[in-house]
């Protein structure tokens, strides 16, 4: 069996494979800041998937959300309205998020794509692989990252297109493209 293929079994159960290690990680990324830049992948299967190299210009940054249901701040006073309520519809995964939020943090950086680490009682992590722009469009192929301006607040990474509902087409998918908005619009 190759190298990737048995960090893909290992992280299938990551709990029961890595035991201690596992829990030593959580409680140490616990402490680390929101958004925290990381020297190498912690999943370098899923990495490598989804276009990391260990190049110049490419960099991963993992993100700690608050799971839970988003929430407006509790009202402190008079009637609300019923239609007023405090559990916020974003609309939008964590993950998506969590790409967010690597990208204010390197506002001169253009986000590939995103995958998931870990969660526990408190927490979700992602990694976020982040290119800088500058050093990224010289090289082959890449040329597109010079030209791209903010992929991940226009809803074109991965997680995103998911979360629209864009990851199929035909038959049940006719009302969301361009977007639910849009098509509400021009009442189609």
């Amino acid at each position: 069996m190759g190298a990737y293929k048995e960090i893909r079994k290992i992280w299938k159960q990551p709990k029961k494979n890595l035991g201690d290690l596992w829990k030593q990680r959580l409680i140490q990324w616990r402490r680390e800041n929101s958004v925290t830049k990381i020297d190498y992948p912690t999943r370098l299967d899923r990495a490598r998937g989804l276009g990391y190299k260990a190049k110049k210009g490419y960099f991963i940054v993992r993100v700690k959300l608050l799971r839970g249901g988003r929430m407006r701040p509790k009202f402190k006073s008079g009637r609300t309205p019923k239609k007023m309520r405090r559990k916020k519809v974003v609309k939008k995964s964590y993950q998506w998020i969590a790409e967010e939020r690597a990208n204010r943090k390197h506002p001169n950086c253009e986000v590939l794509d995103s995958y998931y680490v870990a969660k526990d009682g408190r927490y979700y992590w992602y990694e976020i692989i982040l290119l800088d722009k500058e050093i990224v469009k010289l090289y082959p192929k890449m040329g597109w990252v010079g030209d791209a301006r903010g992929r991940v607040y226009r809803g074109l990474t991965s997680a995103a297109k998911k979360s629209r509902g864009l990851t199929g087409k035909g038959f049940g998918y006719e009302k969301i493209r361009p977007s639910l908005r849009a098509n509400k619009r021009l009442g189609k």
